[in-house]
């Protein structure tokens, strides 16, 4: 069985059909790649996935179970966890604080009292499994560090270790690589190995090809809200479709 099932899901704003009939599945411990021009619909496919939006139609089943129409809260406590484009991080916490935040939601213990060091059972454990979060991430050198002060790359890690604190079993990663130079593209592919390798499912967005290429076992690649082809980076490489309407007709 897939753990992620879309179901001829379509999305409507008004008049706009941000999402046409569209179906794919992901595997259980796979890297999914879904890609597209911009406008194609990709961001609006996340969305409906975490939660964020309702399908006009269709469903949406996470491990057998349909999603669909729950809140993000809800989606999130299931193990269905997304990032963002934007570094969304609390700029004025420290890297410690921003991944116990994170905890809050398996932890059930209160963010504030956290935060404020209130020592009980639930936040000690909270306070460990940061630890090992951010041990994990490579981040334990900056745990005191806040989280405006990080570099880009630091910074997406930082986001994906909130993520992780909240033991997800799908992972959402919304344009991970976006803005980074090459060394720190190749770092990050590296991290998003080691939580795949950590049982994390992940599902990831991205214009860098060679990122996607060199990471992802699948791909759906999405155009004006259709689905335009899925298969291994080999086979959507040399996909006439992709080529014509992605990729421009270039050679690539």
């Amino acid at each position: 069985m897939a753990l992620l099932e879309v179901n001829n899901v379509t999305k409507r704003f008004g008049g706009l059909t941000a999402l046409d009939q569209v179906s794919f599945s992901v595997n259980e411990n796979e890297i999914h790649g879904l890609i597209g021009p911009n406008g194609a619909g990709k961001s609006t496919m996340f969305k409906n996935i975490a939660g964020f939006y309702s399908p006009t139609t269709g469903d949406i089943l996470f491990s057998g179970q349909s999603i669909t129409g729950k809140s993000p809260n809800r989606v999130a406590s299931l193990g269905v966890v997304r990032t963002f484009q934007e570094t969304t991080l609390f700029q004025e916490l420290s890297v410690f604080q921003n991944v116990l935040v994170g905890c809050h939601l398996n932890a059930r213990a209160n963010v504030f009292s956290a935060l404020l060091g209130l020592a009980n059972s639930k936040n000690q454990s909270a306070e460990r499994k940061t630890h090992k979060v951010l041990e994990f991430m490579g981040l334990s050198n900056r745990a005191d560090q806040l989280g405006a002060e990080l570099p880009l790359g630091s910074q997406r890690a930082l986001a994906i270790a909130i993520a992780l604190a909240s033991e997800p079993r799908l992972l959402l990663m919304d344009e991970p690589f976006a803005g980074m130079n090459p060394e720190e593209t190749q770092h990050m592919m590296d991290m998003t190995r080691k939580v795949r390798e950590s049982g994390v499912t992940i599902v990831l967005v991205e214009h860098d090809m060679k990122a996607v290429m060199g990471l992802c076992e699948n791909i759906t690649v999405l155009n004006f809200g259709t689905l335009l082809a899925q298969g291994t980076p080999e086979e959507i490489r040399h996909n006439t479709k992709v080529i014509e309407a992605y990729l421009g007709g270039g050679s690539h």
